[in-house]
């Protein structure tokens, strides 16, 4: 977790990840008049005839750093808004990332519904999904109140089509004649005994089989139509056992088939396989019905998303007596991240208006039900609220004294509930009280087996880095830019004080002297994925580079370092 100014986090982001974020998702003020957000230091009230263009002016300046993070190839931005910006919003959206894939969702928080003198009562907000690359919504297995009331999804049973083609389309046999054709039923069993060939034009009967009885696309209405399948396709698919045949030779026979979609959800495991019945047909457990596997529509009525049951009251039992602003729903950022980071079990988040801690917190949990390290870096500043700040002032604390910086959001919220939330235990020393619920339910006082972090974002002298005056100060952000994992190489001396020639873990390595390159080199693991080389001559880094292993990401201290945050605050270091 950084501790620090969003946009400022932002800009040190692009030095460690840039290209390689997987997920975005951020809960920015929402612009509702109130004294809920800044702009150049001061409140941005109501009245303010300029909010609306102050307001797309911070975010724009922050969504531009932000899609810099993400991976082109596969990433998505989360954003939540109410009413008040949206349309605004939806338009900064698609003019900043006009190669993705735009959509917005509406999600129900608040049950009871906000009275408004006037107006409708408010009980809902809104969600835009920025889909960059190959990223989509994935088809997961959840709680059944997902899936629509209506239609066979909604059964949780595998869906079997008709083989011949209805409806008013391609359906008759002069659209595809090449589809109809005989297929021969053994009415012993029955079964499948034979696939015939496609009928030449003018003939109307199938040739006779003996013992078998011949099935032609015939329709309701008595005309021809055809099949949905050629005959060579159709074997293939009785050999797989995807072709069912009901009915009696008295009442008629009908021809079934799992077409590819249903097929594809046996073979991903959705349904198990326990046998096959007589006619060669797969036999499949159905889904257990209080769950479905499903890609959920734009309207989210789930009870999980409950703002005051599940983030409100929620909170309170992490952090009993402190308050939060309208903390979102656990359930309800877990859910939203869930169908983009599902499958990636090293993915990594960022959240850099991270308020609460919600999202690490929700990370947490979909480590937990799906495996895996994904990784949260989450913003958030140390900002004092505008009651809490005129209490404090009252009594005579300024910023930067220990009683105010106290009351920030940072030290007074956000670390205590995460810290909470791994250890399940509160600030008191108490066991958190109550269990999670949906998807996976467990005691909040188990916690979890999650590694934190927590770094506080500063300013540096940059004539103290170009001089390695400041090693100590950017260590963080070196083991971010390896990947956050393993321990942090945090000092260039050893305990007596010396210099070391190079620093060596598992995951990174800083090669402080370059004359000692040979030895440098021999001892680096071969798990080693990061390695920075600290030198102020472009030709001695070329020659160490090119000493060490392909594949490796090296980085020149500390000019790399340096330029990226001369780029980004546009020419000043």
């Amino acid at each position: 977790m950084v501790k620090g100014e969003n946009h400022h986090a932002l800009e040190a982001l692009q030095f460690t990840h840039a290209g390689k974020v997987d997920c975005i998702y951020i809960d920015p003020p929402y612009n509702t008049g109130a004294r809920d957000w800044k702009y150049n230091n001061d409140y941005v009230d109501g009245d303010d005839a300029y909010r609306h263009s102050k307001w797309l002016a911070m975010m724009q300046r922050r969504l531009l750093l932000a899609r810099e993070l993400l991976n082109p190839a596969d990433s998505v931005l989360i954003v939540t808004i109410d009413e008040k910006e949206y349309l605004r919003l939806g338009l900064l959206l698609e003019q900043l990332f006009p190669e993705a894939r735009l959509q917005m969702c509406s999600t129900l928080i608040n049950p009871a519904s906000a009275q408004r003198s006037g107006a409708f009562g408010r009980n809902d907000e809104y969600l835009f999904f920025v889909m960059l690359g190959e990223a989509a919504p994935q088809r997961l297995k959840l709680p059944r109140e997902w899936a629509s009331a209506r239609g066979r999804t909604h059964t949780g049973n595998i869906r079997w089509d008709l083989l011949r083609r209805s409806g008013r389309t391609n359906s008759s046999r002069a659209d595809r004649p090449a589809l109809f054709y005989p297929i021969y039923i053994d009415p012993a069993v029955p079964s499948i005994a034979e696939v015939g060939e496609p009928l030449a034009e003018g003939e109307h009967s199938a040739p006779s089989r003996a013992g078998l009885v011949a099935l032609l696309p015939i329709r309701q209405d008595g005309s021809e139509g055809n099949w949905q399948a050629s005959p060579a396709t159709l074997r293939k698919r009785i050999d797989q056992g995807r072709v069912r045949v009901t009915g009696s030779a008295e009442k008629g026979y009908t021809i079934s088939v799992l077409k590819d979609g249903e097929y594809k959800k046996i073979l991903r495991g959705e349904f198990e396989v326990k046998g096959h019945r007589r006619d060669g047909s797969i036999l499949v457990d159905d889904i257990d019905t209080d769950q479905v596997f499903t890609v959920p529509s734009t309207q989210w009525r789930i009870t999980g998303h409950d703002s005051t049951q599940y983030g409100t009251r929620l909170l309170n039992q992490f952090l009993p007596g402190r308050e939060f602003p309208f903390p979102k729903s656990l359930y309800a950022v877990e859910d939203a991240v869930r169908f983009f980071m599902a499958d990636k079990p090293e993915g990594v988040l960022v959240d850099f208006f991270v308020g609460s801690g919600t999202t690490v917190h929700a990370l947490m949990r979909l480590n937990r039900q799906y495996g895996g390290n994904r990784r949260a870096i989450a913003v958030t500043n140390n900002e004092v609220s505008a009651r809490d700040a005129r209490a404090l002032a009252d009594r005579g604390f300024r910023p930067g004294d220990a009683e105010w910086e106290a009351q920030g959001i940072f030290e007074h919220v956000t670390r205590p509930r995460v810290e909470a939330a791994v250890r399940g235990v509160t600030p008191e020393g108490d066991p958190v009280r109550g269990d999670y619920k949906f998807i996976d339910e467990f005691p909040m006082a188990e916690g979890f087996e999650e590694n934190v972090e927590f770094v506080e974002l500063t300013y540096l002298d940059a004539e103290e880095i170009e001089l390695d005056m400041a090693f100590t100060s950017i260590a963080p952000l070196l083991w971010m830019r390896a990947g956050s994992r393993g321990p942090v190489i945090e000092e260039r001396t050893d305990p007596a004080g010396d210099p070391l020639p190079y620093a060596l873990t598992g995951v990174y390595a800083v090669l402080f002297d370059t004359d000692e390159w040979r030895s440098f080199v021999q001892e680096l693991p071969e798990t080693v994925g990061t390695v920075f080389v600290v030198t102020d001559s472009a030709s001695v880094f070329a020659g160490v580079a090119s000493e060490l292993p392909d594949g490796l990401d090296v980085v020149r201290l500390y000019e790399n370092y340096l330029s990226t945050f001369a780029i980004n605050q546009g020419g000043r270091r």
